[in-house]
C-alpha cells in the first residue's frame, strides 16, 4: 500500500504537471473505483473545463482540487497506481478510470485488486475517514509533546497505535515496521510498556525514516511510475534475509494475514504472537 512517502512524492510531481491546467476529458471504464459523492452531477460533467488549483497530500489520500471548490481525494489501498499513459493508449484489463488535461497529459488509475477508491466531492469531511485524521506524521507542528499526547490514549501494541489513523496519520503497515527497527523497539510491546526515552526515540525515528523514504520515492517515482516500489528498505518485506545491523536472520509474524517484519536481536521482546 502506498503510504505517506509515496503518496507525498506523487503529489510533488504531478503538482507542476497538471496545476493550472483544464479537465478536458473523464473516461470511467470500471465505475467501481470512482465514487461520485456530488448529487447534483455527473462526474464528466462536473470535471470537464474545470481547472486544477492545487495537489497535495493528506495522510495517504492524493487531494487534487479543482475549481469552484471541487475535489478529487484518491485512497490507493493495496494495488492502486496512478500514472501517465499515452492519450489514445487502450485500457488494460484492471485501468478504471482516465483523465486528460489541456497540456496533453493523460493519466489513468490501474488497480489488480480494485480496492482503492477516487472520490468526487465538494466537501472533503465527506470523504470516508478524513474527518477521523489525526496530525500528519511528517507536519512540522507534530512536535514530540504533541506525538506524545497523540499516542497516551492508545494502550496497544506499539505497531498498532503506530498505524492508527487517528493518533498519527500516514503510516502503514511497511514504514511501522522500518521506523520500530530504526528506533530499536520490539513491535507487539504495548505502548504502556515504553519510557520516555524510548517515545522519544521512536518520534526521532517516525521523522528520519519517512524523510530518507520520501527523498527515495521522490526519485523513483518519476522515474518508475510506480507507487508499489520500494528498494533499500532495512527489515520490512526481508524475511529471513540477514539484519543489515546485526546479521541476525529477520523475523516475520502474521497476524491477521498482514505481516510484520523486525530482528530479535536488535528489537528484543516477549514473543506475544504465533
Amino acid at each position: 500500500m502506498p503510504e505517506l512517502p509515496e503518496v507525498e512524492a506523487l503529489a510533488r510531481w504531478l503538482r507542476p504537471q497538471i496545476v493550472g491546467q483544464r479537465v478536458m476529458a473523464l473516461e470511467i471504464h470500471r465505475p467501481l473505483v470512482f465514487r461520485n459523492l456530488l448529487s447534483h452531477a455527473e462526474p464528466e460533467q462536473t470535471l470537464v473545463g474545470r481547472t486544477v488549483r492545487d495537489v497535495t497530500r493528506r495522510s495517504k489520500l492524493l487531494l487534487i482540487s479543482l475549481d469552484d471548490d471541487f475535489w478529487l481525494a484518491t485512497h490507493f489501498m493495496l494495488t492502486g497506481n496512478l500514472a501517465p499513459c499515452e492519450p489514445n493508449a487502450r485500457p488494460r484489463v484492471r485501468d478504471y478510470y482516465r483523465i486528460s488535461f489541456s497540456n496533453d497529459l493523460t493519466l489513468r488509475y490501474h488497480d489488480l485488486r480494485g480496492m482503492g477508491k477516487t472520490y468526487l466531492t465538494d466537501d472533503l469531511a465527506r470523504v470516508p475517514g478524513m474527518a477521523d485524521l489525526g496530525p500528519d506524521a511528517l507536519d512540522p507542528a507534530l512536535t514530540l509533546e504533541r506525538f506524545l499526547e497523540r499516542l497516551r490514549p492508545h494502550r496497544g501494541e506499539i505497531k498498532g497505535v503506530l498505524t492508527r489513523e487517528r493518533a498519527v496519520a500516514g503510516i502503514g503497515n511497511a514504514y511501522a515496521d522500518e521506523i520500530l527497527f530504526a528506533a530499536g523497539i520490539y513491535p507487539f510491546r504495548k505502548r504502556t510498556q515504553l519510557s520516555q526515552e524510548e517515545m522519544a526515540r521512536l518520534y526521532d525515528a517516525m521523522r528520519q525514516v519517512l524523510e530518507a523514504r520520501l527523498a527515495v520515492a521522490m526519485e523513483s517515482i518519476p522515474r518508475t511510475h510506480d507507487m508499489h516500489r520500494r528498494e533499500g528498505l532495512n527489515v520490512h518485506g526481508r524475511p529471513g534475509e540477514p539484519c543489515p545491523r546485526c546479521g541476525a536472520p529477520i523475523s516475520e509474524i502474521k497476524v491477521a494475514r498482514r505481516p510484520t517484519h523486525f530482528c530479535r536481536q536488535c528489537q528484543p521482546g516477549l514473543l506475544l504472537r504465533n
